[in-house]
Order: C-alpha cells, then sequence, then structure tokens
C-alpha cells in the first residue's frame, strides 16, 4: 500500500502570508506545445545588456558579477481561446524589450503570495536568464541549468529564485522559469480537449521553456547542448515527468530533482471525475457546454486551484498520467528502466515535514498528541496503527507534530527518493544526497515555534540561491552553501558533481543494496550509507 497519500477533491485554504520567503517554502512545499523552428542565431550585440532572441531583442541588466535579462515571453499568452489549450510561439516584437523588471507571476490564490495578489497573471509564460558576467562569448559556452519552482502546482514563481550568486560563482547560466499553475495549469475536464489529451498545461508550459532554451540560450553565452534541468518539490516532480515525458525527449542531458514527491500523481480518469467537480462547483456543470462556460469565466474565479493529492495535512495540484503528455507514471517508467538515461542527481532534506507543520502551527492548528492517532487513521489508514508503534510520541519527546512528521517525511519523501535513485541508478550514474543542516536559517515566525523546524523541506534552497527574509549564513553554514554550489554547479557542467578539495560524491551503486549518499551540514559534509536505516525505509517497504 502506498503510505500517506489519498485521493481527494476537497479545496484547501492558501496558507497565510508570512514574508516573501514563506512565499518560497510554501511554494517548495508541495511542465508538448507546437514546436518552432529554429532561427539562426543572430549577431550579437556589442551591448551586453542587448541579447537578440528568436522573437526579437531584449535589453536586460548588466552587474558587477553577472547579467539578468527578466520577463522574456517564452510563448504566447494562453488567454481566451488559448486558455487549456498547449502553449503556442511567443509573438514576435519590434524594437527592443525591456527585459530588467520580472514578468507577472502565474495566475494563483491572492492569500499565497507575499505581494498580495499584485503582479499575478493569466499572461504569465516567461522566464528570467541570469548569466555570469558580461562575456558574451563565452569559449566553450557555458553550460545552462533550468530551475523550476515548487508550490505545489498551485503557488511560487521563478522570480523568487535569485541565482546572483549561483551563476557568479558556478560559472553556469540558469534559467528561471513560470508555468501556468493550479486549475489553469492542470485542470482535466474532458469536454477541453480530444479524449486524453487534457491536463498537464503547465507540464506542457515547461516543455515549451526548454524548447525556448535549446533555441535562444546560445545568444545568452549558453551551451544549448549541455541543458540539466532541475527543479525543488513541486519542481523536482516536474522533473521526473519530464524524464518520462516523450515530448520532453532531447531538450536535457541531466536531471536535479530535490525533495520531490514523485509518486504523487493521479491517473487521468480520477483527474477527470475531480475537474467535472469542480466546474460544477465554478458554475460549468452542463458538459455540453462546459468548456466554453469555463473558458469564459473571469480569472479571479478560478484562483481556488483544483486540487489532486493529499500529502499528509496538504494538497496539491499537478500532473495526470495515463495522458497524452505524460503516458506513464513516472514511478513505474523508473522500475521498468523506461526512463531518460542521463545523469541524476537527487536528494531530500532531514526533516521534510517539519516545515507543513509549523505553517500548521502558525495559523492555529496546533496538533496534540491526543489527536495523534486520529491523524494517523486518516493519513496511514490500515497501517496507522503499524506506524504508530515504529513512530511512538515518546520517542518525539511526547511532540505529536514531530513524531508525525517523521513518520511523513520518512514515507513519502525519503524513502521513495531512495527507491527511485536506486531504480535509475540501474541505468546511469545517479548521486544521492541529504541536507542535514538542523539550525538552516528560517523566517523570524518559525524560530518562536515549541518544536524545532531542522533541516526541513526547502530550507536547502537559502544555500544555492539568495532568498529575502530569511536569516543570513554564518561563516561554516556559508562554507557549506559555497561547497554545495560547487557540487552543483560542477554536476551541470559535467554531469558528475566532482570538486577538488571537497569530499568525493560517489555514484550509487546501482545493486540491490542502497548505496552511498552525501550528507550535507556545516563542517561536516561527508559520505554515509545508513540513510535507509534512519529512515526506517525497509518499513515502508514492507506497507507497499
Amino acid at each position: 500500500m502506498r503510505a500517506v497519500i489519498t485521493v481527494s477533491s476537497d479545496l484547501v485554504a492558501p496558507t497565510s502570508v508570512l514574508g516573501r520567503v514563506v512565499c518560497v517554502l510554501v511554494a517548495a512545499a508541495l511542465a508538448a506545445g507546437c514546436a518552432r523552428e529554429r532561427d539562426e542565431p543572430a549577431p550579437t550585440s556589442a551591448d551586453p545588456a542587448l541579447v537578440q532572441t528568436a522573437s526579437g531583442t531584449v535589453r536586460g541588466v548588466v552587474g558587477a558579477d553577472h547579467r539578468l535579462f527578466a520577463g522574456i515571453p517564452y510563448a504566447a499568452p494562453p488567454v481566451g481561446e488559448l486558455r487549456w489549450q498547449l502553449p503556442q510561439p511567443a509573438q514576435k516584437w519590434d524594437g527592443v524589450r525591456d527585459a530588467t523588471a520580472f514578468g507577472p507571476r502565474c495566475l494563483q490564490d491572492l492569500g499565497g503570495g507575499v505581494e498580495l495578489g499584485r503582479q499575478t497573471d493569466e499572461d504569465c509564460l516567461n522566464l528570467h536568464v541570469w548569466t555570469p558576467a558580461a562575456d558574451q562569448n563565452p569559449e566553450p559556452p557555458r553550460p545552462v541549468m533550468v530551475w523550476i519552482h515548487g508550490g505545489a502546482f498551485v503557488n511560487g514563481s521563478g522570480s523568487l529564485y535569485d541565482a546572483q550568486r549561483l551563476v557568479a560563482r558556478g560559472d553556469i547560466v540558469v534559467v528561471t522559469i513560470n508555468y501556468r499553475l493550479g486549475t489553469l495549469g492542470f485542470l482535466a475536464h474532458p469536454a477541453l480537449g480530444p479524449a486524453g489529451a487534457v491536463g498537464n498545461y503547465g507540464l506542457a508550459d515547461q516543455q515549451a521553456a526548454l524548447r525556448w532554451v535549446r533555441d535562444n540560450i546560445a545568444q545568452f553565452g549558453g551551451d544549448p547542448g549541455k541543458v540539466t534541468v532541475a527543479g525543488e518539490s513541486a519542481g523536482g516532480m516536474s522533473v521526473c515527468d519530464h524524464l518520462v515525458a516523450p515530448g520532453s525527449a532531447g531538450l536535457f542531458g541531466a536531471a536535479i530533482i530535490q525533495s520531490g514527491p514523485c509518486q504523487a500523481q493521479l491517473a487521468l480518469p480520477e483527474a477527470e471525475r475531480i475537474s467535472i467537480d469542480y466546474a460544477r462547483d465554478v458554475g460549468c456543470a452542463d458538459p455540453a457546454v462546459a468548456a466554453g462556460c469555463l473558458r469564459a469565466l473571469p480569472a479571479d474565479k478560478l484562483r481556488e486551484p483544483v486540487r489532486y493529492f493529499r500529502i499528509g495535512e496538504d494538497a496539491l495540484s499537478g500532473p495526470v498520467t495515463g495522458s497524452a503528455l505524460l503516458p506513464t507514471d513516472p514511478m513505474t517508467a523508473f522500475a521498468d528502466g523506461e526512463a531518460a538515461r542521463v545523469p541524476v542527481a537527487i536528494g531530500t532534506n532531514r526533516d521534510e515535514f517539519t516545515l507543513f507543520m509549523a505553517l500548521e502551527y502558525l495559523r492555529g492548528e496546533e496538533l496534540l498528541p491526543d489527536e495523534y492517532p486520529d491523524v494517523l487513521t486518516a493519513t496511514f489508514g490500515p497501517n496507522a496503527a503499524a506506524v504508530a508503534q515504529r513512530y511512538p510520541l515518546e520517542r518525539y519527546g511526547g511532540s505529536a507534530p514531530l513524531a508525525y512528521s517523521a513518520a511523513v517525511t520518512d514515507g513519502e519523501f525519503a524513502c521513495v527518493d531512495e527507491r527511485i535513485g536506486e531504480d535509475l541508478a540501474r541505468h546511469g550514474p545517479v548521486y544521492a544526497y541529504e541536507f542535514n543542516d538542523p539550525q538552516a536559517p528560517t523566517p523570524e515566525p518559525f524560530r518562536t515555534l515549541p518544536f524545532p523546524v531542522g533541516a526541513s523541506h526547502s530550507l536547502e534552497l537559502r544555500y544555492l540561491f539568495d532568498v529575502d527574509g530569511v536569516a543570513a549564513l554564518d561563516p561554516a553554514q556559508q562554507a557549506l552553501a559555497d561547497q554545495m554550489i560547487d557540487y552543483w554547479s560542477a554536476f551541470v557542467r559535467t554531469g558528475a558533481p566532482d570538486r577538488a578539495g571537497s569530499p568525493e560524491w560517489p555514484a550509487l551503486g546501482g545493486g540491490p543494496a542502497p548505496g552511498p549518499r552525501l550528507s550535507l551540514a556545516p563542517e561536516d559534509v561527508r559520505v554515509f550509507d545508513d540513510f535507509g536505516q534512519i529512515h526506517q525505509c525497509p518499513f515502508w517497504a514492507g506497507l507497499e
């Protein structure tokens, strides 16, 4: 039995606003349009702030150690008749387009972001290119990392990830993207398209962004033949999908999966049922006219996302399997050896689920000890008693949030991660890690909790990207951040995270026994091989 996940059509209220970084954290809490002919590269401007793309010239920002080109459209606005259609080619423009400010975030619930609904729009298919300093034509061209943001497929944006440090120290190009979210990105109502071809519009957007990178990134000094697709949480789950989606084949040569709940996919028939219920609730119940009715609704009527899966007490939207874009569930494809055979780096955080319990507490919904048996039953069903025995309250100082977090962390993140790594390692190089800084910086509200957050979901992002609203890294943490950037950028360059002067990061063996994994902690970066025992993976495997 697959623990924790249960299908639900309930619509869950968005998280409250806790500052810009909490938007990133929640975003981490829980992407084949019409291909265009590749244009011949245009001459490079002598001005490093100007770059010619296939659609027109953009003017970005030139800093001392980086360039940023923000808000570049990679597809046509998905509005009007293009709502719930595959992404279409971006429109060309004359003159010079300003690319000094981030484009709108994709439509999401007004309460889920720090900008209180500002800068969210249905016209949101834009991306941001970060490059090192102003040498426009490096030889050889720089490798590229395309970053897919998290957010349970219901919130977040590429603009939250400031990649200045990553590109400057790592000497790589980073592209962060926006893609349709929630209802606009993943509604799978059967009236919206041909049989089997509904849903997954956000996943198709991600593919369109990857094609844009293939066709344009050379003009920014990037190597279109050396692209790594990477993401965290919902972004990591998206990477799993791209490893098996036919339309993603050939668009990247390596992959990074950070804290990706890649088992949280929903089959098309159930997604269609939930989507029909959603349409009914917004006033489009008649299947004969549902498509036109839905496309005529004001965008604000669609901010509440369609919800497909629960992980613990949290729900997410997301990709649909058994569909034209994603015919096979990625977990099945991994086990059957049907994923793209590219180098993969994969990992989780030691205390993944404490973030979600912290958010519940800050909403005034603390999990109390006498409620622990009921929440285990609601989450794990007939396995609740076995889980309670493995994760007793007394082992966690009587704290129900810590006990429950440990169970969900192990059952739905760590052991799933181990299983994916083992499956992929039978066919190609896989490098596994665990982020384990128990004092990782968090937003101020998290520092007043009655239980420690530890190395929770998304907290490793502060070590790779600049994130506002979080306490500064101390010297040991900054040294770890430098090491992580070096490992990540080496993987993007070569497909192997080699770095002189740091512990060697070995590949998994690909055999039946769990392989070595790199532990990432301040002043304690080391290889260990008891990850499965720490997270009780044999127990969880026995429940499946």
